[in-house]
């Protein structure tokens, strides 16, 4: 039955993914809010169709420490879920993401429109500088930056390796920073097909503040994540049925 479910729910989110991209479509010519609201609200309903379906739910833990106003949001990454979920509750969200992502039809217009900033990893200090920004353009307009500081996504309990690419954000942006930890890699594994029963936990953390050395800060926030995630894994492994 955990397969069975697993193929039922796949059909329905891509389904439900390209119907909204199709039917929406025409917003894309206007500007940028009415996009984000329509991303917003599909999140909401792929988040509704994991509960229905699986029977995976959320919880959202210590979003009253989430700021005002433009901030750096380090999140981990372990599953494709979180880079939709987060939608749901950060006020005005921005990845970072891959460039090639942004060159899919309909999805990369949508990612593009709603402000997403593609990064080519190939193209090193050039494609760092446009990256700032862009950046530094999303925060002057009150966006919450988001950036998974490992630069993809880890099987949960894999070793941390995160890029000095977040440090080096955050000392040139001068925001603070909130890390987000979580554990939906247990529940949505990455390169698998499986989706397990349970509940994902999302937990912003502390938020960093601006001004620390960049060394400094990457130590931090790497500890942070981590302890917390750990924390994370230990009691979702307790929901999985």
């Amino acid at each position: 039955m955990v397969f069975v479910r697993a193929i039922v729910f796949n059909i329905l989110f891509y389904s439900n993914l390209i119907l909204w991209m199709v039917v929406f479509s025409p917003a894309l010519l206007g500007p940028r809010p009415p996009v984000a609201e329509i991303a917003r609200r599909w999140a909401r309903s792929s988040l509704a169709l994991l509960r229905l379906v699986v029977g995976v739910d959320a919880e959202f833990r210590h979003t009253e420490r989430i700021p005002a106003g433009g901030i750096l949001v380090a999140s981990k990454h372990q599953s494709f879920w979180e880079t939709f979920a987060l939608f749901t509750v950060l006020p005005s969200p921005v990845f970072i993401l891959k460039r090639e992502l942004m060159w899919i039809p309909f999805f990369g217009w949508y990612l593009a429109k709603i402000g997403c900033i593609g990064v080519n990893r190939q193209s090193g200090e050039l494609s760092a500088r446009e990256m700032v920004e862009k950046s530094k353009r999303a925060l002057a307009e009150n966006q919450q930056l988001v950036i998974f500081p490992e630069g993809t996504r880890k099987a949960p309990g894999a070793p941390p390796d995160y890029k000095r690419g977040v440090a080096m954000l955050y000392r040139l942006l001068k925001v603070p920073c909130q890390p987000v930890a979580l554990n939906s890699g247990l529940f949505w594994p990455r390169r698998k097909l499986i989706r397990r029963r349970g509940v994902i936990l999302v937990e912003f953390c502390p938020v960093i503040p601006a001004g620390i050395d960049r060394d400094a800060f990457l130590e931090q926030v790497q500890r942070t994540i981590e302890d917390t995630t750990a924390s994370l894994l230990h009691e979702g492994r307790e929901t999985l049925y």
